[in-house]
């Protein structure tokens, strides 16, 4: 996150370098920069002849070589966008040549998403000597809250603690699909508001009181009938609550449960840590430790994929969503 602001920061103060090789899993961040180059780096006036966006399908690195070496009209730069370059991972060494003494006046932006860059190649060292290479990592679910809370409080929002949990625990780690979210919010919602559980429910669909978020809970603390009633829920409005996000949910908690149970040391800090967990959730982990040993974790676990492979109709007759959601509840309590 910090690279990607220096990144931005950096154009803003006219240090604009003549390759930017955006790669990695999220494609949030590539998307921000590249978009910001390609909203800032020309004047209006200028685009029409000096800014193109290219897309990795349907070109080759030879015809992007080509547009890069153009000269620019009646401006200073050129910018040459190239989208969906993960198409080109057969070929992107051949890009080396050109990186090697790439066009000054061009600003050519490697998008290169769900793909990694062989740091070891020569590729990687030519264009990190004479432009911009930026890996995009994918967060893990305890610093998307963080990147929450962050983006809506330069955009003059707060967002509770809960609230922030619910969203993250719903949407989980992607943070397009976030940002999409959190922009309705902000159409409706006046700045200097602090979004509640009660706003995602009303404006994002998300129920403040029935979700996995609070099924999870309710099964770690052993509350049959929280979690009967949430399950009920979930049966009667299938769209908003699909069956595969449920058991992915609770397959994702127990198998940190299990690894919980491995743990030699048991303090908070290290619990979060080994587990990749917001703090918040160390509580959690810990009175369903105490409610659930590590041979019945292991147990669950099982039951768990056995119920997957029946919501998929493998091997079993197509069960209803509220059966599976029952079958799913007895099996672990």
């Amino acid at each position: 996150m910090d690279e990607a602001v220096q990144i931005v920061n950096a154009i803003k103060k006219g240090q604009i370098s003549p390759i930017y090789f955006l790669y990695g899993e999220e494609a949030y961040f590539i998307d921000k920069i590249s978009d910001y180059i390609s909203a800032n780096v020309l004047t209006e006036e200028e685009k029409g002849f000096n800014q193109m966006v290219l897309y990795g399908r349907d070109v080759s690195i030879e015809d992007i070589v080509g547009n890069a070496k153009r000269y620019p009209m009646m401006a200073e730069r050129q910018v040459v966008i190239v989208k969906e370059a993960q198409h080109l991972s057969r070929t992107i060494e051949n890009l080396c040549s050109y990186a090697e003494n790439p066009q000054q006046s061009t600003v050519l932006v490697i998008c290169y998403k769900y793909k990694k860059l062989d740091k070891r190649k020569k590729l990687h060292k030519i264009i990190k000597k004479n432009g911009v290479v930026f890996e995009s990592k994918k967060l893990y679910e305890n610093q998307v809250s963080d990147w929450l809370r962050k983006h809506l409080v330069s955009r003059g929002y707060t967002i509770s603690h809960k609230a922030a949990l619910l969203l993250v625990e719903y949407l989980g780690t992607d943070l397009g699909k976030i940002s999409k979210e959190l922009d309705k919010l902000k159409l409706v919602l006046p700045k200097q508001t602090e979004i509640n559980p009660q706003h995602i429910e009303e404006h994002i669909g998300i129920s403040k009181d029935y979700n996995n978020f609070e099924l999870k809970r309710a099964i770690g603390d052993r509350d049959i009938l929280k979690a009967t009633k949430i399950i009920n829920y979930f049966a009667q409005n299938p769209k908003d609550n699909p069956f595969i996000l449920t058991i992915t949910l609770l397959h994702s908690f127990f198998t940190q449960l299990l690894q919980y149970h491995g743990l030699s040391d048991h303090s908070p800090k290290n619990v979060a840590s080994a587990l990749r967990i917001n703090p918040y959730f160390v509580s959690e982990i810990q009175t369903a430790a105490r409610n659930y040993p590590m041979k019945k974790v292991s147990g669950i676990i099982s039951s768990l994929r056995e119920m997957d492979l029946k919501g998929k109709g493998v091997g079993t007759t197509p069960m209803k969503e509220a059966d599976l959601l029952k079958e799913l509840l007895y099996k672990i309590v």
